[in-house]
């Protein structure tokens, strides 16, 4: 992965946890910004838990770094 590669990590799904998505690869399920920092660690990409939160090169949807579950109803 290119450090211009956009990362998405897509809105917390309704069994719980966010898909965080590398350019067209699906990366896997995160359940917290360490698994965010897990998965990007695995194509490369070495970034710290406050950098994932900060860092341009992510686009978060749904919610930024600290929602990690859909609201109740």
């Amino acid at each position: 992965m290119t450090s211009d590669t956009p990362v998405i990590v897509h809105p917390p799904s309704e069994i719980g946890g966010r898909s965080v998505q590398a350019g067209e690869d699906s990366l896997g399920t995160a359940h917290s910004v360490a698994d965010v920092v897990d998965l990007l660690s695995g194509v490369g990409l070495e970034l710290s838990p406050d950098e994932v939160a900060t860092t341009r090169l992510i686009d978060w949807r749904g919610g930024g770094p600290g929602v990690w579950a859909e609201s109740p109803a």
